[in-house]
């Protein structure tokens, strides 16, 4: 819970929380009663021209509803930028704590998760932050209330990019328009502010659409020019002739009636006029495709970094080059998504943490992260890891676990899985393999040498009661007969099993032992 009503903003001046419960467009009145200007209508060459260059100057608005234009009114276009949109939507999202991180982040990581549950719409904030992807930045207002104790967005609102300008000082800033030549600076904390560039340069030439507009123009010429094209040649030539000596309503009565043919199919004329039907024209609209082809294809490459993931020619579509467009989307949307979640992180979540006294610093914020990196196979990390490892590779189990997916488990968990017992030999007792396991973890790398370390702990017990007799034995025996008859009086007091256990193993060492010197011979150890 907030354990303060004050904070420093980012110039280093402190200010109170209650001033952010105020957006700050409230008070600029003379923005929400705009009205769009649709500078796309009668759109041309020259006039696009002079948009560009208004928007270099500083002045965005033309720039920004023409992009909205742009956007409603060009189909292909729009469903090419909802799949890239989408694509980052539809990621699924995470709050981490800051690398190697303290109990007490992790915990306030894990709040912050359950709080952004509470924030209404917050799919809806993912969207309208993507749409700085086309239009090179976007602006979003946070108005902020308290809930139950806690400081968060009481609503996230998507403001037109055509409120905003750009203020050229010491570096580029995106100001509030308020009537005055340098705009209002944003309020710190007050909005989310996402700068997505397509290329380097000044922000107002960085937008993807700012290199979609000539596409969009000579799309629009070639549709228009398809649609007259169809207009004349596609219907065939009405004639109409009428007597000598009609009068001026009579001309009108057959002219009206040649209209009506047109769109109902049906008139009347006056007797003794004629009327006649020719052959459309010939002409072929190949021409006003191939443009709107080209336009299309440079709008698909230029948004999703290809053309076979929206739409397929028929030629040269294959199933290769489609998986080959499909890695490149799947980079772009990445990248996508890594710039989402810094803004987040920087405009959303360190707020809400330090409003509510779970951080005091950026640097050790809680952050949002997309898991964009692909899972792999299970089945080839259990077979390949166990190989690694035995070859002396140290792998960080977090990292195994990112790489097939598997989360990592809270620290209050109690229902996991365990590795199952190690099997022991007949005969040996628990205590015995744990001991010779310990034993095992500060033995030399050599794996012969390993292997009789291991075999003397294994074995030990069952031949300590009787090596001594025997060395004894083998001190006061005069002859081999001799040795032999003590042999078999000290053969009983051998168990089976402990017999059978020590022969197993040993068996099983001197197999393993001349598989090792076979490939260190052979150069494969």
């Amino acid at each position: 819970m907030v354990t303060t009503t004050r904070v420093v903003g980012p110039d280093g001046q402190p200010f109170a929380l209650a001033d952010l419960k105020e957006p700050q467009t409230s008070r600029t009145e003379q923005l929400r009663n705009e009205w769009q200007g649709h500078p796309s209508r009668g759109l041309t060459p020259s006039r696009l021209a002079a948009i560009l260059v208004d928007a270099e100057q500083g002045s965005l608005v033309a720039q920004s509803e023409l992009f909205e234009d742009m956007e409603e009114r060009d189909g292909h276009l729009a469903s090419e930028m909802l799949k890239r949109r989408g694509a980052v939507i539809e990621l699924p999202w995470d709050i981490v704590p800051p690398s190697s991180p303290f109990p007490k982040e992790k915990a306030a990581a894990k709040q912050l998760k359950e709080l952004l549950a509470e924030i209404p719409g917050f799919d809806e904030l993912l969207f309208d932050t993507t749409d700085a992807i086309g239009k090179g930045y976007t602006n979003l207002e946070i108005e902020w209330h308290q809930v139950e104790g806690f400081w968060l967005p009481a609503s996230v609102t998507h403001r037109p990019q055509s409120w905003f300008q750009i203020y050229r000082g010491y570096r580029e800033e995106i100001r509030l328009r308020d009537g005055t030549a340098d705009g209002e600076p944003l309020q710190p904390f007050g909005w989310i502010r996402h700068v997505h560039k397509a290329k380097s340069g000044l922000l107002a030439r960085s937008s993807l659409f700012r290199v979609l507009v000539w596409p969009y123009l000579f799309k629009n010429y070639a549709v228009g020019d398809l649609a007259e094209f169809l207009e004349i040649y596609g219907i065939p030539m009405r004639l109409g002739k009428y007597p000598p000596g009609s009068s001026k309503e009579d001309k009108l009565t057959l002219l009206r009636a040649l209209s009506e043919l047109g769109h109902n199919a049906a008139g009347i004329i006056p007797a003794g006029m004629e009327l006649e039907f020719l052959d459309a024209a010939t002409g072929d609209p190949k021409a006003y495709q191939a443009m709107i082809d080209w336009c299309e294809r440079t709008q698909s490459k230029m948004i999703l970094g290809g053309t076979l993931t929206s739409q397929a020619d028929g030629k040269s579509s294959t199933n290769a080059l489609g998986n080959v467009h499909n890695e490149v989307r799947k980079d772009i949307r990445n990248g996508d998504a890594k710039q989402v979640a810094a803004t987040l992180t920087r405009d959303l979540i360190y707020p809400i943490a330090l409003f509510n006294g779970l951080t005091d610093s950026l640097r050790r914020s809680p952050r949002m992260f997309f898991p964009v990196e692909e899972t792999g196979d299970i089945e080839t990390y259990s077979a390949a890891l166990p190989t690694f490892v035995s070859m002396g590779m140290k792998i960080s189990r977090q990292w195994a676990q990112e790489r097939v997916g598997i989360p990592e488990p809270e620290t209050d968990e109690t229902d996991l899985l365990q590795a199952p017992a190690p099997a022991r030999p007949a005969g040996q007792t628990v205590v015995d393999v744990a001991a010779a396991t310990a034993q095992m973890g500060n033995q030399p790398q050599d794996p012969p040498a390993r292997m009789t370390e291991q075999l003397d702990q294994v074995v030990s017990p069952a031949l300590a009661g009787w090596v001594g007799q025997i060395r004894d034995l083998a001190r006061q025996a005069e002859s081999l007969e001799q040795l032999r008859d003590g042999l078999f009086v000290l053969l009983p007091d051998l168990s089976l099993d402990d017999y059978a256990a020590a022969m197993r193993i040993g068996l099983a060492a001197a197999a393993l032992a001349g598989h090792y010197e076979i490939l260190r011979e052979a150069g494969g150890a």
